[in-house]
C-alpha cells in the first residue's frame, strides 16, 4: 500500500554578526532536512510558516518551493536547505507545513515540527 510522508528535521543558529540587539533585530538561520519516508516519489510544491516572537507577534509566510527549488524526492531521498529569519526579540518559534504532490497525484502536507529560535545562553 502506498504511503505519503516527508519527515522534516531542523537545526537552528543565531547570527550575532548580522544581528543588532540595540535595534531589536535578532537574525537566525535554520537548516532543514526533508526526507521522503513514504513509499511514493513526491514533490514539495509550496510552504507555509507561522513565525512568532517572544512578544507573541505572529507573521505568516507562504510561497512556492523552498530557496527557489521544488524538489522531487524518491522514497529514501532527502533535500537540505538553509534559510533565515529576523525577529524583534531574542527568542521565538517557527512551525508550518509543506504542501506536496505525489507522482500518482495524491496531495498531502508534511508537517514542520515547531522549533525554537533563541540566543545561546552565555555564562559569566
Amino acid at each position: 500500500m502506498a504511503s505519503y510522508e516527508f519527515t522534516v528535521s531542523v537545526r537552528t543558529q543565531y547570527l550575532p554578526e548580522q544581528s543588532d540587539p540595540e535595534r531589536t533585530n535578532f537574525v537566525f538561520t535554520y537548516s532543514i532536512t526533508i526526507k521522503n519516508t513514504g513509499t511514493v516519489a513526491a514533490q514539495l510544491i509550496s510552504r507555509h510558516w507561522i513565525i512568532t516572537d517572544a512578544n507573541n507577534h505572529t507573521e505568516e509566510v507562504r510561497g512556492l518551493g523552498v530557496v527557489g527549488h521544488q524538489p522531487l524526492l524518491q522514497p529514501g531521498e532527502q533535500f537540505e536547505y538553509t534559510s533565515g529569519t529576523a525577529l524583534a526579540t531574542p527568542q521565538g518559534s517557527m512551525v508550518g507545513e509543506y504542501f506536496c504532490v505525489a507522482e500518482d497525484g495524491h496531495q498531502f502536507e508534511a508537517k514542520i515540527p515547531e522549533f525554537v529560535l533563541s540566543l545561546p545562553r552565555t555564562l559569566h
